[in-house]
């Protein structure tokens, strides 16, 4: 397992290094102090999982991500500042699966790391039928497999979530703070402005070709998960009888 942690600071990279050793002893721990060092490092290494700081001279953590994203899926993690949702948004919108607010303990960046892997994995589904099934969606709960007309649909941890729930409660309108209730820990600083970038982003995945939205917006009040209506059975249509042909008009003499 590798890891790349991108930091302009030393003592967060050194304090992370330590840390994610001691605690995960067949991890490779690659550090990079500037985004120049760090995408090549990333196409050196090949890691596992990036973590990847926002706030760096010359190449900041967004352009670096845009590197990546060209060329991989690997999950990505990026480290925020506290109170900076611009930035977490932003992230994000360019394909980041997670974010950590600093100052973080390496045991909570663990956790992240740990969770985004598992949804990079893709296990193949234990069971023959699925648990949910919604138009050309397929949901199967036990080992988190999506699939769309059969293929499979990368999820992040948070984006899982959030569709677990909406499902779940399929039909019902979930309000905002429900959501973030439910999908986001209770310190992690979630808004409503990211709830909407996750929205987004499973949108597109469930259907890129834009064909039905799954997720229905209340404005203003919160989202509510939709069948598709061609779910249902199409009801037959009836042939109209025949009709006699009209009579021409005559003019009366």
């Amino acid at each position: 397992m590798k890891i790349l942690i991108v930091d302009d600071e030393p003592h967060i990279l050194d304090a992370l290094t330590v840390g994610l050793q001691l605690q995960w002893q067949d991890a490779t721990v690659i550090a990079a102090t500037n985004g120049e060092a760090g995408v090549e490092a990333f196409y050196q290494h090949d890691p596992d999982v990036v973590v990847l700081d926002v706030m760096m001279p010359e190449k900041n953590g967004f352009e670096v991500l845009r590197d990546i994203r060209r060329v991989s899926d690997v999950p990505v993690i990026m480290l925020t500042a506290r109170g900076e949702e611009t930035d977490q948004v932003r992230g994000l919108e360019l394909g980041a699966d997670d974010y950590v607010v600093k100052p973080f303990s390496h045991l909570a960046l663990l956790a992240r790391i740990k969770a985004v892997l598992r949804r990079a994995e893709l296990p193949p589904p234990v069971e023959a039928q699925p648990d949910f099934v919604a138009g050309d969606l397929a949901i199967h709960f036990q080992s988190q497999e999506v699939t769309v007309r059969g293929e499979p649909v990368k999820l992040t941890p948070l984006e899982y979530r959030l569709l677990y729930h909406l499902v779940r409660n399929a039909g019902r309108l979930l309000p905002h703070q429900t959501l973030l209730d439910r999908v986001w820990t209770e310190h992690s600083g979630a808004t409503t402005h990211h709830l909407k970038v996750f929205i987004s982003r499973l949108r597109a995945k469930l259907s890129p070709d834009g064909s039905h939205q799954y997720i229905e917006t209340d404005r203003g009040i919160g989202y509510r998960f939709a069948r598709p209506k061609a779910n249902d059975k199409p009801v037959p249509r009836r042939e109209s009888p025949p009709q006699a042909p009209a009579e021409p008009l005559v003019k009366p003499p």
